[in-house]
């Protein structure tokens, strides 16, 4: 299985592949939160530094972007709580910036990552 895995990493180490739009910004918020997606339901730790995740935060709460997540964010105010950084207006949820950033794209965190009023709307039901 570890053959195979590392078989297809090397035959496609040349592809020309490119993320839907964005530039660097947009091929790191892929990265970003690809890499996201696997580790933060499995509880694993995975840091992203700060000035990589202010690129991902900037990409995704983009005009844009907001609207091709379409994620159901209208009356609330995302705020980390371990970056300098808030989006949007109403009733305040509050966690870690790279759970928000996967709450702006769509995505469910687990139980207890955010906090506030309106968090368990951005939950999945297993911490």
């Amino acid at each position: 299985m570890f053959s195979e895995l590392a078989a297809a990493l090397r035959d496609n180490a040349a592809h020309p592949w490119r993320p839907p739009g964005g530039g660097l910004a947009g091929a790191l918020t892929h990265d970003v939160i690809h890499g996201l997606d696997i580790t933060v339901p499995l509880g694993l730790d995975q840091p992203v530094q700060d000035q990589r995740l202010r690129v991902v935060l900037d990409s995704v709460t983009s005009p844009r972007a907001v609207r091709h997540f379409g994620a159901a964010l209208d009356g609330v105010e995302l705020r980390a709580d371990d970056l300098n950084w808030s989006f949007g207006s109403g009733v305040p949820v509050s966690g870690a910036a790279r759970h928000l950033a996967l709450v702006v794209c769509g995505r469910t965190v687990p139980a207890g990552c955010l906090d506030g009023a309106a968090a368990a709307r951005f939950s999945s039901a297993v911490a």
